[in-house]
């Protein structure tokens, strides 16, 4: 059956999904003759209005079936425009159903949303058909065993295998200090093992000089911690990683210090008064001291720990942001760009003067944002977020493909996970959209093999999480659902990124147990094997790099789609059912056995198979 409206078919909507300001969008509905429609009206509105405008649609072709009614509308300025259609008989209107078809309804229903970007936004070719790698530094792998440890409040962790610690202290506090050794130098005797996974783009979380094991708590913006190396080590990094093909991703947290650091030194590790003790110190504009905070001065969250800094000082800008700053600094150091912790706690103009700062070392260096949903239409802090329409952010982490992949791989539907990806598709500019950070597990969430196999940890604490393991039965379950969630991952438009650990099956449930030291004895070799070969694939085929994503067919247990381009077309099949599945793929017939990922493309014009035997 026709549908009356279909925001994902080109006939329907065109030009597909997001487009650059000032281009014309031609809209497109077929009315049954039985609906005696003569009239309809487009009504619309930019984001921030009130009142939605009516434009009269005009009339196009009838058919012996359907009256085709049109209009070109051409939105100005970037931003986002809602829209739907009022048919003008007994009252029927046509809102967002699945999948972008219209639901045909007198009641109220959700708005399309079309999402208008900056003419001129580009993104970095250079990672787009690429795999990243996230690494947690301290826990990838040691170059040698320390013989003293650079600060004497950091516990030494000499058993690589044993669990991170995470019981309360003598003071009541949980134990961030112990530290397994991981460093620079180690990462750099790895870049052969990560270059042959095929990973051409390398993720840290923070490297900075800070007082816990995460470093999400920076002590100075200027120093590699020296657990880590130096900055010689850090140019070496970069210099042999560079020579591989792998960019260098740092973590750049800029809403929050640490309490002990130079700028604050609460705590007086630093010879210097920071702005804790001196209310004439350079750095006490930075943070906000009141007496209405139970810590006397504003902290993320309420840890007092961590001091939020004023993101609109002058001062604090010009330090991340100026000639010689932070940025500055690290990107000529190497690095190919940053991600920003949580982005959406950082004002919009904010971001956008970090952009500047990035690309002025060259369009090539690359700005990724945290953020955990729809990153087109998030609000935060009452207001609507513009971060990823040109001006700010490349691109954001992906957490809503992560949701629809493991739901659709624990017995999900497979409509539900096209729904939720298409959506994605439709609403995120192209330049950003083929930038897309997408991974299974990263150091916020539970390790994958985990969440696929395990209990759900929600309700329970850190003690009923810490040492849980998942049973053979269930471990031999994970694994082969983790094969059919790398599957997706690999040919959905974004940039895979594999999570330290997870390509052998690492466990764990929530920080820090899904933080554990690499396991480099595991002979755990099929998760291996499927992220290569699909390396390979992403490689050869260009339509897996920029092409359009496409559902072809959604049933509780599969789900059918095609990547395609100018040059290329790959359909991609994933059966996540207990029984042989018959689907026809670019021409041909084809059986998926059980728990297989199954990929066609147009140039090998061959059926590829994964799953992990």
């Amino acid at each position: 059956m026709t549908p009356i409206y279909d925001s994902q078919n080109q006939f329907y909507k065109s030009p597909y999904g997001a487009v650059p300001a000032g281009t014309p969008v031609t809209f497109r509905i077929c009315v049954p003759l039985s609906q005696g429609c003569q009239s309809p009206r487009f009504f619309y509105k930019r984001d921030g209005s009130d009142v939605f405008a009516a434009i009269p649609m005009q009339h196009q072709e009838t058919t012996a079936h359907d009256v085709v009614f049109s209009i070109s509308f051409t939105p100005p300025h970037a931003g986002l425009y809602f829209y739907y259609f009022d048919l003008y008989v007994d009252y029927q209107k046509l809102f967002r159903g699945s999948l972008g078809q219209a639901v045909l309804t007198k009641e109220q229903g959700e708005a399309y949303q079309l999402t208008v970007y900056e003419p001129d936004f580009k993104t970095p070719d250079g990672l787009k058909g690429g795999v990243m790698y996230q690494i947690f530094p301290d826990r990838f792998c040691e170059s040698a065993p320390r013989t003293s440890m650079p600060f004497n409040d950091r516990v030494y962790r000499i058993d690589k295998k044993g669990e991170p610690y995470f019981y309360p202290t003598e003071t009541g506090g949980f134990l961030n200090m112990d530290y397994y050794g991981g460093d620079l130098e180690g990462i750099r005797s790895k870049l052969s093992y990560l270059s042959g996974l095929g990973v051409t783009a390398v993720y840290l979380n923070p490297i900075f000089e800070a007082h816990s094991n995460h470093r999400y708590n920076t002590a100075d913006y200027m120093k590699i911690d020296p657990l880590l190396g130096t900055e010689k080590d850090f140019q070496r990094l970069c210099r042999d990683a560079s020579a591989l093909g792998i960019h260098i991703i740092l973590d750049g947290v800029f809403s929050h210090t640490g309490s002990d650091s130079i700028y604050f030194n609460r705590e007086q590790r630093y010879p210097q008064p920071g702005a804790y003790q001196d209310p004439e110190n350079r750095y006490r504009p930075w943070y906000d001291f009141s007496a209405q905070y139970a810590c006397g001065y504003r902290s993320w969250w309420g840890f007092d720990t961590l001091p939020e800094v004023n993101e609109n000082d002058f001062s604090y800008r010009q330090f991340i942001c100026g000639k010689d700053g932070v940025i500055d600094h690290w990107l000529r150091l190497g690095a190919s760009g940053f991600r920003l912790d949580v982005a959406d706690e950082l004002p919009d103009d904010f971001i956008e003067e970090i952009r500047r700062a990035v690309k002025r070392n060259g369009p090539d260096k690359f700005l990724l944002g945290e953020v955990w949903e729809d990153a087109t239409n998030k609000w935060s802090y009452g207001t609507r977020r513009t971060y990823l329409l040109g001006k700010g952010l490349d691109s954001v982490m992906n957490y809503p493909f992560r949701s629809a992949i493991l739901n659709f791989v624990k017995g999900g539907s497979g409509l539900a996970a096209a729904d939720c990806i298409a959506r994605i598709c439709e609403n995120y500019p192209a330049p950003a959209l083929h930038t897309l950070m997408n991974f299974l597990s990263t150091h916020d969430t539970v390790r994958a093999i985990t969440e696929i196999a395990g209990e759900s940890c929600e309700g329970h604490d850190r003690y009923w999480q810490s040492k849980r393991r998942l049973t053979p039965e269930q471990y031999e379950y994970g694994i082969r659902r983790m094969a059919l969630s790398y599957g997706m991952l690999y040919t959905l438009p974004g940039i895979p990124c594999i999570y330290y650990g997870d390509e052998i099956a690492m466990q764990g449930y929530k920080d820090p147990f899904n933080r554990a030291y690499f396991d480099w004895d595991s002979t755990e070799q099929r998760l291996r094997r499927v992220v290569r070969q699909l390396a390979r694939l992403r490689e050869h085929c260009r339509a897996l790099w920029d092409g359009r994503f496409t559902v072809l067919d959604a049933t509780q247990t599969t789900l059918h789609y095609s990547r395609h381009n100018d040059s290329d077309t790959a359909e991609c099949f994933i059966n996540c059912g207990d029984t042989h599945v018959h689907a026809f793929m670019l021409g041909r017939f084809v059986t998926i056995p059980p728990l297989h990922f199954a990929v066609c493309t147009s140039t090998a014009k061959k059926i590829e198979l994964f799953c992990a035997e």
